[in-house]
């Protein structure tokens, strides 16, 4: 359950904001009705998620993943939720995020794709535990500016994970039911 109300001031901006997130998402997002309690808190996060979505250097399905197993890692119900929907629709193979949470007894992965999903927790862990043979390995298949993408990818969603999980918003029905659970 929401620790905040999600209802926020009816301002005219924020009727903007409903209106663009109903036309783009068949709804309106959790986290945007719960940070609407705030214009320039949700001002600012709009302009940073507009410029994170410009990023181009990094594989769609590698960022994807690295997203998931921070979500994952966190224990972010509605990240999950939301970016399975929205990995599945840009066609991301199901199984491959399906499998995020066990990711290291699966055999859907490339070694690549495994390097990413670990990179992606070893950031996550507090403290963060990236190792130098990891990182370098990473960085010499992605090649440097895709290496720093995905970098910041998972810094990203730690702000995104940790906000919507201490804000207790859960899964908002993206799908009918989400199969990845929050460790």
């Amino acid at each position: 359950m929401a620790r905040i109300p999600l209802s926020p001031p009816r301002t005219l901006f924020f009727r903007v904001i409903e209106w663009y997130s109903k036309r783009a998402y068949g709804k309106v997002l959790d986290p945007a009705l719960a940070l609407g309690h705030n214009a320039r808190v949700l001002r600012a996060d709009l302009r940073f998620e507009r410029a994170v979505a410009t990023w181009n250097r990094l594989d769609r399905d590698l960022k994807a993943l690295a997203v998931m197993a921070s979500a994952v890692s966190i224990g972010c119900g509605w990240c999950l939720d939301f970016g399975y929907w929205e990995s599945t629709r840009h066609g991301m193979d199901e199984r491959k995020l399906r499998d995020v949470p066990v990711w290291r007894d699966s055999d859907v992965y490339t070694p690549l794709e495994r390097d990413v999903l670990e990179y992606a927790e070893a950031m996550t862990a507090s403290p963060p535990t990236v190792g130098d043979e990891l990182a370098e390995r990473l960085r010499r298949e992605l090649g440097e500016a895709a290496f720093v993408e995905l970098t910041a990818m998972v810094a990203v969603e730690n702000l995104r994970s940790r906000m919507n999980a201490a804000l207790g918003l859960t899964s908002q029905g993206f799908r009918d039911h989400c199969e990845l659970q929050p460790r």
